[in-house]
């Protein structure tokens, strides 16, 4: 199939729905983790190494995938990647034991993270340097339509059908997914473009990657960043449900709310980001997650939390994280040029792992304190605050 000649709206779609592996694998089952507690006889711990698992495998996934999409085409990796993530969703559903789990969780992971790490390459691949940001900023719009939807779907699959009835609703999802991979995702990188010197030359980018002066740093703020998302994912259900009293329903609709943010923040930046710059609205995204981290901090810390309170903070957060994961990509994709396949691994890969991270210290302390959830994401955003700006500065002379 040709390349098309710009991104059409249908494809942004196609490409943002392929992307949503993350949320839809994630979301979609939080309100269960204590029913998967209970069935399976095991601790909120446990439970919580699942969605570690899963971070792990997508990590290692985009480190291993898009590389060689940079060599054999994104279409074919796509494809492959869409079958084994098709087949490992529908076993999930029969998993019998917590060890079974995780490791299908894994594999589920590592092959989902194709559409992650190509759905921002094939938009990149196919968008003037100018303009990929709004390109990246639509497709997170459409990327975030999932933790919309996921947690009350979850949610209500939940109390209705269990939470094998859920992991059947995201095997349906994976199989959707794997279609319009197929029908509607085009290949993108023309033959005469791709690395042909096999593993030295994936090396080679690595290296000129992780040696450039803003790439690291760019990489940093978008995985720190997304590291304190995961830290209030992992940790909502128990929080919300244990902490705070909600219902799984409550729960799932308050989560639903609370990640509109997403979509508003990309909306916007999609609009303005051509115009104002991506270096400038780097800096909104990191000043308004860096305040909602000092707010759950705050909160948290005085006694003062409240579902009111923890759905204003969760909504800040992710609006911050909307304008700060886009623009990053943007402006780090920028200086990858013609190995943009590593350079999104890189990305996707240092994103899931600090992911992987921060997922299991937040459940170090039990199930009924929020406490290691306003930690852990207060120390992220401080970290990813400050590399932020180092990016910023390092670029301020160069391209934006």
């Amino acid at each position: 199939m040709s390349s098309p000649r710009r991104l059409s709206p249908g494809l942004i779609a196609a490409l943002g729905f392929v992307s949503a592996v993350g949320p839809f694998a994630t979301d979609m089952y939080l309100a269960s983790f204590t029913d998967i507690a209970g069935d399976l006889g095991v601790d909120a711990a446990a439970v919580q190494l699942t969605l570690t698992s899963f971070l792990v495998g997508v990590a290692v996934g985009q480190l291993v995938l898009g590389p060689w999409s940079d060599r054999v085409g994104r279409r074919p990796v796509l494809v492959v990647g869409g079958v084994v993530f098709a087949l490992s969703s529908i076993a999930l559903v029969f998993a019998p034991t917590i060890a079974v789990f995780v490791i299908l969780r894994f594999v589920q992971g590592f092959s989902g993270s194709a559409g992650m790490v190509l759905g921002r390459t094939v938009a990149v691949d196919l968008s003037p340097k100018d303009t990929a940001v709004r390109a990246l900023s639509l497709i997170v719009v459409v990327v975030g339509v999932a933790p919309l939807v996921a947690p009350p779907i979850g949610g209500l699959l939940s109390e209705f059908v269990g939470w094998r009835g859920v992991m059947a609703a995201l095997a349906i999802v994976a199989v959707v997914m794997l279609v319009v991979s197929l029908v509607l995702v085009p290949e993108s990188l023309p033959v005469e473009h791709r690395h042909t010197a096999g593993m030295s030359q994936t090396v080679g980018a690595f290296r000129a990657l992780l040696a450039d002066r803003a790439f690291p740093l760019y990489a940093g703020a978008y995985a720190l960043t997304f590291g304190a998302i995961m830290a209030y994912v992992s940790a909502s259900p128990f929080v919300g449900q244990v902490v705070l009293g909600m219902s799984p329903t409550v729960y799932s609709v308050s989560f639903a709310v609370a990640a509109s943010g997403v979509i508003l923040s990309n909306i916007v930046n999609a609009r303005v980001a051509v115009r104002f710059g991506p270096r400038r609205m780097l800096g909104v995204g990191l000043g308004a997650t860096a305040c909602a981290a000092a707010l759950l901090l705050v909160l948290t810390l005085t006694g003062t939390l409240t579902i009111p309170g923890f759905i204003a903070g969760a909504f800040l957060l992710t609006l911050g994280l909307g304008f700060t994961m886009s623009n990053a990509s943007a402006l780090g994709l920028a200086r990858a040029d013609r190995a943009r396949g590593a350079g999104s691994a890189i990305l996707g890969t240092s994103q899931f792992v600090v992911g992987a991270v921060a997922s299991p210290l937040v459940g170090l302390a039990g199930e009924d304190t929020a406490v290691p959830m306003a930690v852990v994401i207060a120390a992220m955003m401080a970290l990813s605050l400050l590399l932020g700006i180092l990016a910023l500065r390092t670029t301020r002379r160069g391209r934006r």
